[in-house]
């Protein structure tokens, strides 16, 4: 610990008045030790941590940390403010800021020791001992856990683990503040039993098992750990919690999981390997929960126990439970119903898209190859000249076709398995192949997929005779679905949505002069929003849909031509602007835009992302207007594109493609243009707050001195 902090990583005046001056000042101090080699992109890193979830803590704390690639090595910087920041913690402003910047491939060892840290930093003597301490060497002398954080022996005593003290932070020498950096580094895994009193602890005594884990698995992770099992030993229960952090993991034994009476899940990333504790009463949170009600927690996963409830999972059909789904593995704790249907949607698209893809572009090579008549050749089973491009033309573009014939079934099927899981898929895939029977299209497809996932979490409800269990997965859930599913197809809802489907072909259909525009633009707006995101593959999903058919309308290919024109427009213009402006970004981004041209021109918008990551208020709007001018002028120009996917290679393919690509470029400049401007005023604004009014001569002053913030 000794070479990740230091009194000149010490400010125990911070004057900063937000989240953001604080993380600039420490982070200025790094830099002056030569551990920040890119401010600006370490702040970036800082703030989309940040972004992910606030790293305020109760007691008036704020703990902002990141892994970044400008970090040279595992650095520690400590503020103490009079006027308190807000960080977001539900108590109020933080007094005690603790800047922690990790490089990208940091070893474990580090990592360990600053966890240590973290854990630390949930022991009221040790945040006492920084509020009182008026020197920064001997503030740093704590951090490093060089010396007592009260100063007195008792806590020494405690640390050589006085075994006949009740108190409860001495019942594990852990818990010491006279050595966080030596606390034991591999413990990921420590049980919190203590000594509890006879009248209050339970014979045998209750037994949890919990996992934490947050987005960088730095701070949290640990702090969490160490508030669940202080909590635990009051409580005089058994824990032993599993820490996903930055350090890896090491496994909770099988033995041990089978023993817990329950298990707490207090994480902001999903949790590896969450089958493990299938069946047991399950309290599932975010980590700031653990960190700040570790007691309610245990509470609340008590109760559970105590009524026989079991929310984990199971077994498919098992009476009372059912096993997380795709989506659920995957997903946030305490999202509502809109975040868990997006995610459903988005489940069945991003299956869909690789047959989009293929069997798009292998029909745009057959019409390449043998011309638009080639839809009309007879099947290649019977007729295939092995010598004649015709013969090879039909051959891809009835490969295609094959391909296309899956998208609505395929799409169906996997909004039902990110609902129910694998019992989802035979009605899924049923309910889209009717939804194609009765030309009820994408729209009947997306209500298939739904309604199937919801029937088969209906029919895992019911309660079943233990006898039965074992076919319920391969017999009665497939065929009670499926059997559903097809009734309501077929009987009641399919031709209804039939009906919409055609009706919104038709509204396509007529689009023309200023109509078509707009929408345009409208599409290029939602490609360009979030690069791959939910919004851009709404966007992309409703272009393909119009193509996804043997004879597509001018107005389908209008549209996904507009489509994917917008989506080439992010890498590109990232890409010119690291080329015309490249003082304007780091090493990194440049290199990135090296890439973003190949991405670009391949219609990859995710080339972007590290751009929008690292600014996203200049660099996404920025996009999204160069996006509708692109979308709006292909419309106007009538271009159309037969293909779902290929970029510049397809571009023989298009219709008017030379006014296709002054379209694309067109928006590229646009993009590039505004992301340069509003990236320069900010580095005009930044250098005007950061020179020295003093300092008549910028060039005099001592390179890597730390410049005064504004507050």
């Amino acid at each position: 610990m000794s070479d990740m902090t230091g009194a000149d990583l010490v400010d125990l005046d911070l004057s900063a008045d937000t989240k953001e001056a604080a993380a600039r000042a420490l982070a200025e101090r790094m830099a002056a030790r030569g551990r920040v080699t890119d401010l600006e992109g370490f702040l970036a890193d800082v703030a989309a941590r940040e972004a992910q979830l606030p790293t305020g803590l109760d007691g008036g704390i704020g703990i902002p940390h990141c892994r970044s690639e400008h970090v040279t090595a595992p650095t520690l910087a400590f503020g103490r403010s009079a006027r308190g920041i807000d960080f977001g913690a539900a108590d109020g402003p933080a007094d005690l800021v603790f800047l922690i910047a990790a490089p990208a491939g940091a070893d474990d060892a580090h990592l360990t020791i600053l966890s240590s840290l973290a854990r630390q930093l949930m022991n009221a003597e040790f945040t006492d001992a920084l509020r009182a301490v008026a020197d920064p060497a001997r503030a740093a002398a704590l951090i490093r856990g060089e010396e007592p954080a009260a100063g007195d022996e008792d806590s020494a005593e405690r640390a050589a683990g006085d075994e006949d003290s009740t108190e409860p932070a001495s019942a594990d020498g852990e818990d010491s503040v006279a050595a966080p950096a030596a606390a034991s580094a591999g413990a990921a895994t420590a049980p919190a039993t203590g000594e509890p009193q006879p009248s209050a602890a339970p014979d045998p005594p209750f037994r949890i098992v919990a996992v934490t884990s947050c987005p960088t698995g730095i701070a949290h992770t640990y702090m969490a750990a160490e508030s669940l099992e202080n909590a635990a030993r009051e409580a005089g229960v058994e824990i032993v919690v599993e820490t996903q952090g930055s350090a890896g993991f090491e496994r909770l034994d099988p033995e041990v999981i089978a023993a817990a009476d329950g298990v707490i899940l207090a994480h902001d990333v999903p949790v590896r390997e969450k089958d493990r504790f299938a069946g047991k009463p399950t309290v599932d949170t975010g980590v700031k929960a653990a960190v700040n009600r570790p007691g309610e927690l245990i509470g609340e996963v008590r109760a559970k126990a105590a009524r026989g409830e079991a929310t984990a999972g199971g077994a498919a059909g098992s009476a009372g439970t059912a096993a997380a789904t795709p989506v659920e593995r995957g997903g946030e704790p305490g999202e509502g119903y809109g975040t868990r249907l997006r995610k459903w949607l988005m489940s069945g698209v991003s299956y869909m898209v690789p047959f989009v893809a293929a069997g798009g572009l292998l029909i745009a090579l057959g019409f390449a190859i043998g011309g638009y008549e080639i839809d009309k050749a007879p099947s290649v089973t019977d007729h295939f000249p092995w010598a004649q491009a015709d013969s090879w033309a039909a051959l891809f573009f009835q490969i295609g076709g094959v391909a296309f014939a899956f998208l609505v079934p395929v799409l169906a099927g996997y909004i039902a398995y990110g609902m129910a899981d694998r019992p989802g898929l035979v009605p899924g895939f049923v309910g889209g192949s009717i939804a194609l029977t009765v030309n009820a299209g994408f729209l009947g497809g997306l209500a298939a997929g739904l309604i199937s996932g919801a029937v088969v979490l209906a029919v895992q409800r019911v309660r079943i005779p233990k006898a039965l269990r074992g076919i319920m997965p391969v017999v009665v859930i497939p065929l009670i679905s499926a059997a559903v599913v097809g009734f309501l197809m077929f009987v009641v809802i399919g031709k209804p949505i039939a009906s919409a489907q055609e009706a919104m072909t038709d509204w396509l259909d007529g689009l023309s002069g200023a109509n078509a525009v707009l929408l345009g633009a409208l599409l290029g707006l939602m490609m360009c929003f979030d690069l791959g995101g939910p919004v851009n593959k709404v966007a992309y999903t409703f272009a393909t849909a119009g193509i996804a058919v043997s004879d597509p309308s001018d107005s389908a290919m209008k549209i996904m031509a507009a489509v994917m024109a917008a989506g080439m427009v992010p890498p590109l213009a990232m890409a010119l602007a690291t080329t015309v402006r490249a003082r304007l970004f780091n090493a990194a981004e440049r290199e990135n835009g090296k890439a973003a041209w190949v991405l670009g021109a391949s219609f990859i918008s995710e080339g972007a992302i590290p751009f929008a990551a690292a600014d996203p208020l200049r660099v996404i709007p920025s996009s999204m207007v160069g996006g509708a001018v692109t979308g709006a002028l292909s419309m106007a120009f009538d271009a159309t594109l037969r293909a779902p996917h290929g970029g510049i290679f397809v571009v023989p393919l298009i219709g008017n493609p030379l006014l296709y690509l002054v379209a694309v470029a067109a928006g590229v400049c646009v993009t590039t243009a505004l992301v340069v401007v509003l990236k320069g005023l900010r580095k005009q604004a930044r250098d005007s707050v950061t020179r020295d009014p003093g300092d008549a001569d910028p060039s005099t002053r001592t390179p890597g001195a730390k410049q005064p913030v504004s507050a």
